[in-house]
């Protein structure tokens, strides 16, 4: 018998599709060259291939059809993102998806569609959630008054520069709520642009202090404190097929560079001590991927329920481990030129690092996994 109890495992012909079209097209639209070039760029993506994505109905794929989405559910964003981790693309689409989703569960349908209809469209958008970069600390610094006007700020917003719309986690009347705020409303220089250890990926501290919300962008109710539970936890799961995709990719580069390389007129892959290391990140990314579609198997449009928190639990402290080895071992295996900024193992480590701290590193999932399964 499963400790976990519930061992759900599968993978529907529209993710399979899904999984197909993405693939072909990242690995057509994302090559390293093309990573490369976006680093140190202010957006970090292109915009073009940003305009594509949304041609493709990415943007939407889980919003419902009146919203202009193709009502798919969340799990079907899944594979995207595993492609898009693999290609090491960096774009707002996850920030995008975990907003809409925010949206769509705090509000529902009908309140918030004027907004998951832009999103669908193509308007980027992103949860600022963060006071401090603390997981365990649950305060909620930013506050409207009762004039409707914000006060306070968030720290390493994603995808904040790229955003046309925020969803800021706000306190009102001693209990938290949601604004709906444009990019537009924000006062000159509230954007402070982070230095980030992955250069594929974009946040920045904003100031909400001084914008008012109106009456219908403001979300309030017991939803919202359920709607921000599940947001976590989606916010996971998509980390987490995201480094399962980075890591496979980083795989990929390793054994490349054994087929290659040779020391002593042999090549180093005939090596066991290479060879095991990179069989045990090959295990891994398959054990990863496995535990990235088992929660996609059990998280819905409803509040998530207990198996889905341990599947998304899982699932992102498996893919943290896993993403942070293949990277170390990456860089070790290229020897000097590893620890060079040119050397593409240098992508995958600091990508790890990044994903480590998005939506609580390992530790943090296993500490609330043994509360789950041991208590």
């Amino acid at each position: 018998m499963s400790v976990i109890g519930n061992t759900t495992l599968s993978f529907s012909e529209e993710q399979a599709m899904l999984l197909d079209v993405a693939r072909e097209f990242c690995r057509n639209k994302s090559p390293i060259a093309s990573v490369r070039a976006q680093l140190e760029t202010d957006s970090g993506y292109d915009a073009v291939l940003w305009d594509e994505m949304v041609a493709l109905g990415w943007a939407g794929i889980s919003l419902p059809e009146s919203c202009g989405g193709s009502a798919m559910g969340v799990a079907t964003v899944v594979p995207v993102v595993e492609a898009m981790g693999r290609a090491m693309l960096g774009t707002p689409l996850v920030s995008t998806t975990l907003a809409a989703q925010l949206l769509l569960r705090a509000g529902g349908e009908s309140q918030a569609e004027a907004v998951l209809s832009e999103i669908a469209g193509g308007a980027a958008a992103t949860v600022a959630l963060l006071e401090n970069p603390d997981w365990g600390d649950s305060r909620i610094g930013c506050t409207v008054g009762a004039d409707g006007v914000l006060k306070g700020g968030k720290c390493f917003v994603a995808d904040a520069t790229a955003a046309r719309l925020f969803v800021v986690v706000v306190e009102q009347a001693g209990a938290p709520a949601l604004a709906i705020v444009k990019a537009e409303q924000l006062a000159a220089g509230a954007i402070a642009p982070n230095t980030l250890i992955d250069q594929t990926k974009r946040s920045a501290s904003v100031d909400f202090t001084g914008v008012p919300v109106a009456q219908d962008m403001l979300l309030t109710g017991a939803a919202v404190v359920t709607a921000l539970r599940d947001l976590r936890l989606l916010g996971a799961l998509l980390t987490a097929a995201e480094a399962t995709g980075s890591a496979a990719s980083c795989l990929d580069t390793i054994v490349d560079y054994l087929k290659t390389r040779k020391q002593f007129g042999k090549l180093i892959g005939s090596y066991q001590a290479l060879k095991h290391p990179t069989v045990d990140i090959l295990t891994a990314v398959d054990s990863g991927r496995s535990f990235v579609y088992h929660g996609a198997s059990l998280v819905t449009d409803a509040p998530l329920e207990r198996d889905a928190e341990i599947a998304c639990r899982m699932a992102k402290a498996h893919a943290t481990e896993t993403l942070l080895y293949a990277g170390d071992r990456a860089v070790q295996f290229h020897g000097g030129m590893g620890f060079t900024y040119e050397c593409d193992a240098q992508l995958y480590i600091r990508r790890a690092q990044w994903s480590q701290q998005q939506y609580g590193d390992a530790q943090h999932h296993r500490k609330r996994l043994a509360a789950l399964l041991l208590d």
